[in-house]
């Protein structure tokens, strides 16, 4: 170990010196707590650094720090030292900051340590909120190969040798050979030109003047051998300016094939290859037992230790966790900048010592240790998220400008967006099952957007998409539901999805935790307490437990939510004043006694929302709308007691930084790698990748992997939850997805730069690459549609044109295509039962009817078309309340009767005001006075015959604006259907006439 004190010593007298080159004066003692560290330590090349997303390197010269042209980044040369900055925005708001410093294999001692140091500063210039890794030529990390996709070819020389290298390209094209090895990342290297440099274990590119060579091991892996065309395509593009020919050699082939022969005529004629030619090492060591060492002034001090906890490191001191390949320099908060750079050179010195050049050194400060570094200890406090203060960043800038640097604040990523509108197209066909015991039942139409927290249920969702057909299969599990109809209704998804050759995407979700793309499905979703499944009522009977499911005559509580009349809830809480909420409104029952409570902090949107979600749970009843703090002592009184409430809305889980894992799972035994910097180009058709953004986790099933492996997809996600490896406190309740390779939707494909065309070719990795690299553009797409499921009492009609399909983004002024509003009451009636009415029944909605069904189960309640022209008149009817509200039906009504508008003064009492008697209310009336020469048809518009407008017609008009079919009505058959003029239907409002327009398939 003698030979290795000189160049620790020599690392030393450089930092010495660079030191020495910073004038200033000495820094006061500092008191425990404080960070005292003088920015005059920091090279003012780095400043500025950091504050905004992408690249920034740095070169050694002279023992200084020189910025590279942004044209050079990924040229590397392997006499010089770099140092590498990678600033990220990420969603919280803060940038993450990785610094790398990159060793040429012939730099110099004093570059190398330069070069260490120099990383030091630029992290203290960042706030000390960098983690620092050490890159060796030829032994990259993967995230700094990931910065330079495909890959990193150092070309020889270096500033110390006058640049002789610039003239590579210059002089005539050189035949030579590149060994690469890596499935996700691609490490490249040449090698001497000779057959001897050959082997059967890795992919090899033989770069000649005219053509480049792929030569395929016998054991390499289809996904090395894809990535490495990635390499052949960058040098076909940088050497030969995508101009030469390209030619795969498959090891063990003869002269029989006309590119293996003239690849071996390179080398001289075909010789058998020995099974091993060479052996490198790689500093890996897994059995590894991870060390602790304290560093105490340049000297590393063994700590002892049964366990290794958080609890071992000191916040004024600075460790090494040697791990083998990796040694981990932890800097505590409180620690000098100098104790920082000698414990960094104590990393680089326990390296020589052990012979281990290739292994990694990663540096991190306290409070942003990286997830692996967490993962070696026991029971790593959980992780809160680390975002500097403004404050914080403020008082750091005015420290930079007091040390003589000019900047105008520390760095601050862009304001972070708002979370992602729901990316899933609103106008597909639901079906919905209950799952009793290990069965499901189908729910119908009027039923299926009534959830129990007790049950299980299966829906499936088919919508327009952009390649088709998309096709979505879901389970939801209530807070109550019992495990063995949890399994049912997994097991039963599985098998819908398979009948469907897996060209659906099946998502698990439970109660409380549903994603965004959900609720817009279904629009109007009540959830009760309890449950009506069978294995949940036996549960319930069996324990002996307490039976809270819903009764209408009972006391409930709903709190209602969403963004707008196509994304609502209403969802019954407990009936207790701590339940209530000040960003809310809530519906509140005593049996016929209903009450409706707005927060202070509620919106108009939510009042309106309340409103139409009463005329689902107490149809036709009186409801007393109570402001917060002006309500009645019957109002406290049902709730039991007044108690304090929170006025904070309820968090969703937010969408964090997505990363993405491939995996590997064998005897119940999961194993992941992150794949950083991701691209569509990562995920290869033989693997299993997970997709994580917190708030979601995503199951990507390649084409060819293995049946039995791919049947463990969402078992691999539950793992993957269990054992929280991204250790981001990931609920074992995440909404899990598994999407198969070509059956991608719009909410998964938004994180990369999507390309659909290259999940629908055929082949494994390599030979799909292969195919694009040849022919330079991609292969015609050969993607078989997906089944649509549509029936009749799905009530969801797909639109067959693009240009007629609406928008996936909900706001409250958006027109709706399906919105269940209170007019729906009687029509529903109507559809469901001509006898008898569920008064809790949603509202259902006018829907398109299809003559074939493709359903699952064949259950079909008749049609009623002409009951649609004959309640459209008695949508709504007047109840007398304390302050104005939406008119509803009555079941009363005996004779339909039109309504346009609640009654205005100033329309001359065209319409009469509805009158009470008994406690009753009278349906209105409507009095018109039509002049026989008033024209009421549009000038210029051609009039159709109602049956050919209609929406579900077999005969439908074409050529006309869909979005306002009732005006090519002539004035009498629009009179006859509407109950009113023209010109009357014209002054309602918006949503009135829209509620008409859908009644009568018009919309």
């Amino acid at each position: 170990m003698l030979p290795a004190r000189p160049y620790y010593l020599n690392l030393l007298h450089t930092f010495s010196s660079l030191l020495k080159q910073k004038p200033g004066k000495t820094s006061p003692p500092r008191s425990r707590g404080t960070m005292a560290i003088s920015m005059r330590d920091v090279d003012p090349a780095f400043q500025g650094a950091g504050q905004k997303d992408g690249l920034e390197i740095w070169r050694i010269e002279k023992l200084q720090a020189v910025p590279v042209p942004r044209e050079s980044h990924g040229k590397f040369f392997a006499g010089d030292s770099y140092i590498i900055l990678k600033t990220t925005a990420r969603k919280n708001g803060s940038f993450q900051h990785d610094i790398h410093y990159w060793l040429g294999k012939d730099t110099s001692q004093d570059e190398s340590g330069t070069a260490a140091i120099k990383t030091v500063e630029l992290d203290v210039a960042l706030g000390g909120r960098g983690v620092q890794y050490r890159e060796v030529q030829g032994n990259e990390t993967e995230k700094f190969l990931s910065y330079f996709k495909p890959c990193i070819i150092p070309e020889e020389g270096g500033i110390a040798s006058g640049f002789r290298h610039t003239e590579i390209n210059e002089r005539e094209h050189v035949t030579r050979l590149f060994v690469c090895r890596g499935k996700h990342t691609v490490h490249v290297k040449e090698v001497p030109f000779a057959r001897s440099s050959l082997n059967h274990d890795d992919i090899f590119i033989l770069d000649t003047k005219s053509k480049i060579f792929q030569f395929n091991g016998s054991n390499s892996s289809i996904q090395e051998r894809a990535k490495a065309l990635e390499v052949v395509q960058y040098l076909k593009d940088t050497n030969h300016e995508g101009k030469c020919d390209v030619a795969a050699v498959e090891d063990g082939k003869l002269m029989a094939d006309a590119d293996a022969g003239e690849f071996w005529g390179l080398f001289g004629g075909f010789a058998p290859l020995p099974r091993k030619t060479f052996s490198e090492p790689n500093g890996k060591d897994t059995a590894f037992p991870p060390k602790l060492l304290w560093v105490n002034k340049g000297q590393t001090v063994s700590v002892d230790y049964e366990v290794l906890t958080k609890a071992l490191l000191d916040s004024t001191k600075c460790y090494l966790l040697d791990c083998g390949s990796e040694i981990y320099v932890w800097m505590g908060r409180e620690t000098a900048l100098e104790d920082r750079k000698q414990a960094g050179l104590a990393a680089e010195e326990l390296l020589r010592e052990g012979d281990r050049p290739k292994s990694h050194i990663i540096r991190l400060m306290e409070g942003f240790e990286t997830v692996i570094f967490r993962s070696k200890f026991n029971k790593w406090p959980k992780k809160a998220e680390a975002v500097v203060s403004d404050e914080s960043r403020g008082k750091v800038a005015a420290l930079l400008k007091r040390q003589g640097f000019n900047v105008k604040a520390v760095a601050k990523s862009a304001p972070v967006k708002e979370e992602p509108l729901p990316q899933i197209d609103c106008t597909g066909n639901l079906q919905v099952w209950r799952v009793n015991d290990s069965e499901k039942t189908f729910l119908s139409f009027s039923e299926q957007c009534k959830f129990y927290s007790g049950d299980c249920y299966i829906f499936q969702y088919s919508y327009p998409g952009d390649d088709g057909e998309e096709c979505l299969i879901g389970t939801w599990f209530g807070k109550k539901s019992i495990e063995e109809e949890r399994a049912a209704a997994t097991s039963l998804a599985n098998k819908m999805v398979e009948s469907l050759k897996f060209q659906a995407v099946l998502v698990r979700l439970y109660e409380g935790k549903e994603p965004i793309e959900f609720f817009p499905i279904f629009q109007n979703l009540v959830i009760f307490k309890g449950g009506a499944s069978t294995g949940y009522k036996k549960f319930v009977s069996e324990n002996g437990s307490q039976d809270d499911t819903y009764s209408e005559s009972g006391v409930a509580l709903f709190r209602v939510q969403g963004s707008g009349p196509d994304n609502m809830q209403a969802i019954q809480v407990d009936a207790v004043a701590p339940s209530l909420n000040s960003s809310y409104c809530y519906i509140l029952h005593d049996g016929d006694t209903v009450f409706t409570w707005i927060g202070n902090l509620s919106s108009s949107m939510d009042q309106e929302l309340a409103e139409r979600q009463l005329d689902v749970i107490k149809p036709n009843l009186q409801s007393r709308m109570l402001k917060e703090g002006s309500e009645y002592d019957q109002f406290w009184k049902i709730l039991g007691i007044k108690s304090e409430y929170s006025s904070q809305k309820i968090a969703r889980d937010p969408e964090s930084d997505a990363h993405l894992f491939c995996c590997t799972f064998l005897k119940g035994v999961l194993k992941v790698r992150e794949i950083f910097n991701f691209t569509q180009d990562d995920m290869m058709t033989e693997d299993i990748f997970i997709l994580d953004c917190h708030s979601c986790v995503f199951i990507w099933v390649g084409q060819n992997v293995d049946t039995k492996i791919r049947a463990q997809a969402l078992s691999i996600g539950e793992k993957f939850l269990e054992l929280d490896i991204p250790m981001e406190n990931l609920s074992r309740e995440t909404p899990l997805y598994v999407i198969n390779e070509g059956s991608e939707p719009q909410f998964f494909t938004r994180f990369f730069t999507w390309d659909s065309a290259k999940t629908a070719m055929h082949g494994n990795s390599f030979e799909r690459r292969l195919s694009i690299l040849k022919d330079g553009i991609k292969p015609r797409r050969d993607k078989p549609k997906r089944r649509t499921t549509t029936s009749s009492h799905t009530g969801r009609s797909s639109v067959p044109d693009k240009s007629q399909r609406r928008s996936t983004s909900f706001s409250p002024d958006r027109v709706r295509v399906r919105g269940r509003s209170p007019a729906f009451n009687a029509l529903a009636a109507t559809f469901e039962n001509s006898n008898a009415r569920n008064l809790s029944t949603p509202p259902p909605v006018a829907r398109k009817s299809f003559s074939k069904s493709s359903s699952p189960d064949p259950v079909k309640p008749p049609q009623r078309a002409a009951s649609i022209a004959a309640m459209s008149a008695s949508f709504e009817r007047p109840r007398q309340t304390l302050i104005p509200k939406s008119i509803k039906a009555s079941p009363e009504v005996k004779k339909p009767q039109s309504e346009a508008s609640k009654p205005k003064p100033e329309e001359d009492a065209k319409e009469s005001t509805p009158a009470v008697k008994d406690g009753q209310t009278v349906t209105p009336t409507i009095q018109e006075d039509v002049k026989e020469d008033q024209p009421e048809d549009e000038e210029g518009l051609p009039t159709y015959p109602y049956d050919r407008l209609r929406t579900s017609s077999s005969n439908p008009v074409t050529d006309i604006d869909s979005t306002r079919r009732e005006t090519y009505l002539s004035s009498a058959e629009f009179r006859e259907k509407f109950g009113m003029t023209k010109e009357a239907f014209a002054k309602l409002p918006k949503w009135k006439q829209n509620r008409l327009k859908i009644a009568l398939q018009l919309f």
